[in-house]
């Protein structure tokens, strides 16, 4: 499996009242693995410096197989759509079990937020060339 950027347990805080996943945690996974993304792609501290962050428009989670107590998740993420300007993205998120199973898929579209000015910005340019080698998926599309 590629583009791993989280592995857990499912830990019993996780679990809703018919013993399985809750749903804002499949969020909170594809959440951390984006995170984790714009850190191992060197991105988080060139934002902190330039005093930009990302910001979240939409999420779908798409619910395929249930997940309970105690098992573990592995969770990737790829960026899937761009624009041209790199001012707005989108992000997916896999999480499978440890078997291999695909559990959910969590579409994220975003932006770059500067944090002095409240506005979406595009990257600057050393940024969006870093952006630009991250791992895309299979049907990755760029757009106007």
């Amino acid at each position: 499996m590629e583009n791993v950027y989280y592995k857990g347990q499912i830990i019993w805080s996780m679990i809703d009242l018919n013993g399985h996943l809750r749903h804002s945690v499949y969020a909170d996974f594809a959440a951390q693995s984006r995170v984790n993304f714009l850190f191992k792609s060197n991105l988080m501290d060139a934002f902190k410096n330039l005093s930009i962050g990302p910001v979240l428009f939409r999420e779908e989670l798409i619910y395929l197989k249930e997940l309970h107590l105690g098992e573990e998740v592995i969770v990737t993420a790829e960026v899937s759509r761009r624009r041209k300007d790199h001012a707005r993205y989108s992000i997916r998120s896999v999480i499978y079990r440890a078997d291999g199973l695909k559990s959910a898929i969590v579409n994220s579209d975003g932006a770059w937020f500067n944090l002095k000015t409240r506005k979406i910005v595009d990257l600057p340019e050393e940024l969006s060339a870093k952006f630009s080698s991250v791992p895309r998926t299979e049907d990755y599309e760029e757009y106007d």
